[in-house]
């Protein structure tokens, strides 16, 4: 079997309607949609967590965060610099069962999943590592409140600290950069390129010749840059005579904050987000929050053109790489993403999965069906919300009176669900629950030195996202 190549686009904060080819007449998106129609467009894929710890580590490693104890981060729903928490090399991410198979391996961009030694992308099966180990906003930024005072950002490759408080608006190009280099690398080997991209977290930094040609702000500047990126990346393919033996793909790792005012900081513009025609944003259970845009392109083996409505999550990448690549999937350890092939190569087939559940932190809030999706709680607060998401994907109609057989139905699937992931709300313990990784003496990469000569010393913008 030749084995494909992989290139993983992964973003950050996109929401559902922030391209055109689903629907955006703000956001100009002409190679991810090119994308698209040379691909399947998913439009019911969700990710694991609403918000980016909990998210990216259960994609790599394809459980449900609860499941690897990344719910939550000793009271934060992620990560932050210094924190003696993280993914623990116990765990087998997709990166190290590709590199067992065969494969050489890079990351670029975003990690999240721990900032310590041992937990960073090189000791999860990544040869090598460029990019920012957490959100771009836990740098040093302006009217920054007392309680929130961090370390400069740091640049990392591979476990080194290599700038610190690097300019934002030139790292999109700089690590399209990267990727190219990576994939040129004369190898005989497959590769696996998991770009993990800064944008549209805020702070939002972009260069001025996107920001000239952006019709929705920064926001859609910086979505602009994603697609300029894609297409770059789509060219060096096709011009190296790799195109046909290389599987991309393209999600993002939660919806959007949508158009809103930045929720810290005193900005009064709106951010320009959207999750049309979903309900809700970033860090909801709401389907604003999990379901995102998600494309599949392998030229010649996937349909093009396909738009496939069946019940998938990002957890799924994990098994279905694997086993397309000839990878073994770990047989020691409880998996909750499934081999979706099936689905990629055939219109007709139906997902294996009969539910998927909605964690926020370590609370179970909802769960779904293929139709319908029951509301437990939201934060504090019990609600009793029940909505035919197949036709109500905008979640507008509370059926919860009419339809007591699928309440309870679902709510004896979530009791299975609390029973083996646990879940806050009710106090329930999980029995099939992994450790997360834990480090005595924790130490940031970087710490603030008056006397650096940092090339921008502080980010003068105070959102955050």
């Amino acid at each position: 079997m030749t084995q494909p190549n992989i290139v993983f686009i992964n973003c950050d904060d996109l929401g559902y309607g922030d391209l055109g080819c689903y629907g955006s007449s703000l956001n100009k998106t002409p190679a991810l949609d090119q994308l698209a129609n040379e691909g399947i467009r998913f439009t019911s894929l969700y990710m694991g967590s609403p918000v980016c710890s909990p998210s990216r580590a259960a994609l790599l490693t394809g459980c449900y965060p609860p499941r690897i104890s990344f719910g939550e981060f000793d009271g934060w729903h992620v990560l932050f610099p210094g924190q003696g928490l993280g993914l623990p090399p116990t765990e087998i991410s997709i990166a190290k069962v590709l590199s067992e198979a065969g494969y050489r391996t890079q990351m670029i961009g975003k990690w999240h999943c721990g900032d310590q030694p041992g937990f960073l992308p090189t000791n999860h099966g990544f040869d090598h590592y460029f990019g920012l180990p957490y959100s771009n906003d836990m740098g040093r930024q302006s009217n920054s409140p007392e309680w929130l005072v961090l370390p400069p950002l740091p640049l990392l490759h591979d476990d080194d600290v290599i700038e610190q408080q690097p300019d934002q608006s030139l790292l999109t190009e700089r690590y399209v950069q990267e990727a190219i280099d990576f994939i040129r690398t004369d190898s005989p080997k497959p590769f696996f390129l998991y770009l993990a991209h800064m944008y549209v977290h805020l702070p939002i930094y972009v260069k001025q010749e996107f920001l000239d040609k952006s019709e929705n702000g920064s926001y859609g500047a910086a979505v602009e840059s994603i697609d300029w990126a894609t297409s770059v990346i789509m060219n060096e393919l096709h011009s190296l005579g790799l195109d046909e033996n290389t599987i991309v793909i393209f999600t993002s790792d939660n919806g959007s904050l949508g158009n809103v005012h930045p929720p810290f900081g005193d900005r009064k513009e709106l951010i320009g987000g959207s999750n049309l025609p979903l309900r809700g944003a970033k860090g909801t259970t709401w389907e604003g929050g999990q379901r995102v845009p998600a494309i599949v392109r392998w030229k010649g083996k996937i349909e093009a053109g396909r738009v496939c409505d069946e019940l998938l999550t990002a957890m799924d990448f994990y098994p279905t790489l694997a086993n397309l690549c000839g990878a073994k999937v770990p047989q020691d350890r409880i998996i909750d993403g499934i081999d979706a092939q099936a689905v990629w190569f055939d219109a007709q087939a139906k997902s294996q999965h009969e539910h998927f559940v909605y964690y926020r932190a370590n609370v179970l809030e909802a769960i779904r069906d293929r139709q319908y999706k029951l509301h437990f709680g939201r934060g504090n607060q019990d609600v009793f919300e029940l909505y035919d998401i197949a036709h109500d994907v905008s979640e507008t109609v509370n059926v919860y009176d009419r339809y007591p057989e699928v309440v309870a139905s679902l709510t004896k699937a979530a009791n299975n669900y609390r029973q083996t992931l646990g879940d806050d709300r009710t106090g329930s313990v999980g029995t099939q629950v992994r450790p997360i990784g834990r480090v005595e003496n924790p130490r940031p990469l970087t710490e603030f030195d008056s006397r650096h000569p940092y090339v921008i010393a502080e980010y003068d913008l105070p959102d955050r996202g």
